[in-house]
C-alpha cells in the first residue's frame, strides 16, 4: 500500500510531528522512507554569484545533510530504512516531480494564514494541489503555541 514514503523536511522544528508520523507509517506498513531536503534555488536567483552566496549556498546544503540525516538516524532507530536525498531546486516543484516514485507524501506545515500565506505562499498546500500521489499534511502543535 504505502510501500515508498516520501518525506520532505526543511529542517525546522515544525517538521519534527510529520517525520514521526511518516516513519510510523513506514514501519507499520514496512514501506521504505525517502527523507528530501530541497535547497531553494530561487533564494539566489537575482544575486550576483561571489563568495558570499557560495559561503550561504554551501551552508544551506550542510543544513540540508543535517535534516536529512536527523530523518534516517531516527528512521534506524525506529527500523526504519531511510534514503537521504539533499537537492536544489523550486521545493514544491521538486516535492512533487519526487512524488511520482513514491505512494504517498508525509509533510509538515507551519499553518499560515490570512497575508502571511498571501505573501510566503505555502509549498504543502502546492504539493497538495498537484501530487498524483495521496499527501498526508501534519499541522505542528508549535503553531498553536504562538
Amino acid at each position: 500500500m504505502f510501500d515508498k514514503i516520501l518525506i520532505p523536511t526543511d529542517g525546522s522544528e515544525f517538521t519534527k510531528v510529520a517525520i514521526n508520523k511518516g516513519l510510523e507509517l513506514a514501519k507499520c506498513t514496512g514501506g521504505r522512507v525517502t527523507a528530501l531536503y530541497v535547497i531553494d534555488q530561487t533564494l539566489f536567483a537575482n544575486i550576483p554569484v561571489d563568495s558570499a552566496i557560495t559561503n550561504v549556498y554551501a551552508v544551506l546544503k550542510k543544513e540540508g545533510q543535517a535534516a536529512v540525516d536527523y530523518v534516517r538516524d531516527l528512521g534506524s532507530e525506529m527500523g526504519v530504512r531511510v534514503d537521504v536525498v539533499v537537492v536544489d531546486g523550486p521545493p514544491a516543484r521538486t516535492i512533487i516531480d519526487a512524488a511520482k516514485e513514491h505512494d504517498v507524501v508525509v509533510m509538515g506545515t507551519l499553518g499560515r494564514t490570512g497575508i502571511s500565506k498571501l505573501l510566503m505562499g505555502s509549498v504543502a498546500e502546492r504539493v497538495i494541489r498537484y501530487s498524483h500521489v495521496p499527501v498526508m499534511v501534519i499541522r505542528s502543535p508549535e503553531v498553536d503555541k504562538k
